[in-house]
């Protein structure tokens, strides 16, 4: 139980965290956002990256080992990695349908899952 809620919450967490990081980047779209400067963006980004803390501290403490969790803390550190880049992958191909998903992504998505299988490999 705590291993699969670790996981939705670092989703959670990292969907809001790709949303603050690239969403702003979509902002020229809507004639609203378009007007706003780069000190406003950044309070927005931050008012949406404060969601990804309260995901991702829990997030962290639930599944860490030595607060009775499953993962070890390098565990953790790959989980999230391999999430935010499938999160990030995802928000991409619906939000910027011109970056193309191509060949050596794959193959560095693939490189990735062999790391998530070395570390937990015991």
């Amino acid at each position: 139980m705590k291993a699969a809620l670790t996981i939705i919450l670092l989703v959670l967490s990292n969907s809001f965290m790709t949303l603050a990081w690239y969403g702003h980047l979509k902002f020229h779209d809507y004639k609203w956002f378009s007007k706003l400067g780069l000190f406003s963006i950044i309070l927005i980004s931050w008012g949406i990256a404060l969601f990804e803390y309260c995901f991702q501290v829990p997030a962290n403490r639930l599944g860490y080992v030595h607060n009775g969790g499953p993962y070890s803390l390098v565990q953790l550190k790959v989980l999230q990695e391999v999430i935010t880049l499938v999160i990030f992958t995802l928000f991409a191909l619906l939000f910027f349908k011109n970056e193309p998903l191509r060949s050596n992504h794959l193959i560095a998505f693939v490189l990735l899952i062999g790391a998530v299988y070395f570390v937990f490999k015991k």
